[in-house]
This record gives C-alpha cells, structure tokens and sequence, in this order.
C-alpha cells in the first residue's frame, strides 16, 4: 500500500516522501497515528509542487552556495527535547527537523537528503555536515538540550554516555562468542574428569586386637569312613 508520510518514520522513510508499506502495518500503525495518509493522485500531485516550489530556494549555482554557507557557517541551531537521565532522548532529531529549522531561523533551504548526518539520539554539543551544492559543505553547529535545562558539559556528558553504556551491557544477553567461550570451558573440565583415574578403595587389613579367623579344612576321607 503506497502512502504518503507525515512525518519521520525511522526505517520507513522522512516526511513526505511516497513509500511502500504492508497494508496491515499502514492502517493499524501509520494510518491511526497520523503518521502518513493515503496516496492518492491528488495529493501525491500537490506533494510534487510543493517540493518543485521548495527546490526555487536551494542553492542552484556554486556562488549562491557559498553565500548561504557564509550565513550557516555563522549559525547555530537549539532543539529542546525530552530526554532520560542518562541523555537518551525520548525521539530524535530527524534531518528533517534540522531543515525546517535552518528555513524557519536563516530563511535557507537545503534538502534534507543532503544533510550528512543520523538522526541524533542524546543530548550533546554537534558539528551537522550539509552539501549545499557540488564541493561546497558546510558544517552547522547544533546543539540538543535537555527540556527545560541546560547542556551539561562535555566530561558529564561522557560520563553520562558511559553509564548507559554499562547499564546496557550489564542487561544484554551473552553474545555468540561468550557463549562458545563457556561451553569450551564446560568442555575442558568435563575432558580433564574424564582423564583422572578413580581411586579404589584399599583391602581392609584386620586391626591390631583382631586375629584371623582360622580357615576350616575338609576332614581326610579316610577319618570319614572309619566313624
């Protein structure tokens, strides 16, 4: 089922973009949610001319690149999101948000296809990539900031990164090569049990106060007879 989203899906697609999902996931998922809309003729006709008249204020020459570059280069951008104690975001920060932003703030478009960079998950200090035109990047200082505070600095914000980190590798099943490392173990140990001979126990021998018990010996034959 084609569809048109709404908004950045993570795997499927970033907003407006046509794309092809299974029906079952469209109408129980993005349908509901507001995520994405049918594609129908007219509305995939609108979304071209939006994007034919968006497209009127990129940067279309080398010269006008490097004009905007001058005014990116001089910006800085401030998402305020939700985030966990540890920094991990509640969401992301999509390109998408960071083009609407860029337009919103400088007044410069550029296309979100073309900026360099994942969505970003943690709070932090960024460096965003953009090519704005063939041979001309530029770098847009970004900054993601907890929701009602301040970023902290850079030594707490490893500090913080760290702390996830263990906590999620204290949490995380072994992986394959743990495992193999365990049951070689297990392995060796049965091997070196296998190898050790048992001990037998030894013959008792009667204690000091003990004498032996005398054998009885068969009577001869003859001393038979003779009673």
């Amino acid at each position: 089922m084609e569809v048109i989203l709404l908004n950045d899906v993570e795997k499927v697609g970033l907003r407006g973009e046509v794309v092809n999902v299974a029906r079952g996931y469209a109408r129980n998922f993005l349908l509901p949610r507001r995520l994405a809309e049918p594609a129908t003729k007219a509305k995939v006709a609108e979304l071209l001319k939006r994007d034919e008249q968006r497209a009127r204020h990129e940067a279309r020459t080398a010269e006008q690149a490097q004009e905007m570059s001058k005014i990116l280069e001089q910006t800085e951008l401030r998402f305020e999101v939700k985030a966990g104690p540890t920094g991990s975001l509640f969401g992301s920060v999509t390109t998408t948000q960071i083009a609407d932003e860029l337009w919103r703030t400088r007044k410069v478009r550029v296309d979100r296809r073309k900026i360099d960079i994942d969505a970003i998950k943690r709070i932090g200090r960024y460096e965003v990539p953009i090519e704005l035109f063939q041979d001309v990047r530029v770098e847009v200082k970004t900054l993601v900031v907890p929701e009602g505070g301040e970023l902290p600095s850079d030594d707490e914000l490893e500090a913080m990164e760290a702390q996830e980190r263990a906590a999620q590798e204290a949490a995380a099943p072994p992986s394959e090569g743990d495992l193999e490392a365990v049951l070689e173990e297990v392995d060796a140990a049965a091997a070196t049990d296998a190898e050790e001979p048992e001990a037998t126990a030894a013959p008792e021998e009667p204690g000091p106060s003990e004498e032996p018990e005398p054998s009885e010996e068969p009577e001869p034959a003859e001393l038979r007879e003779n009673e």
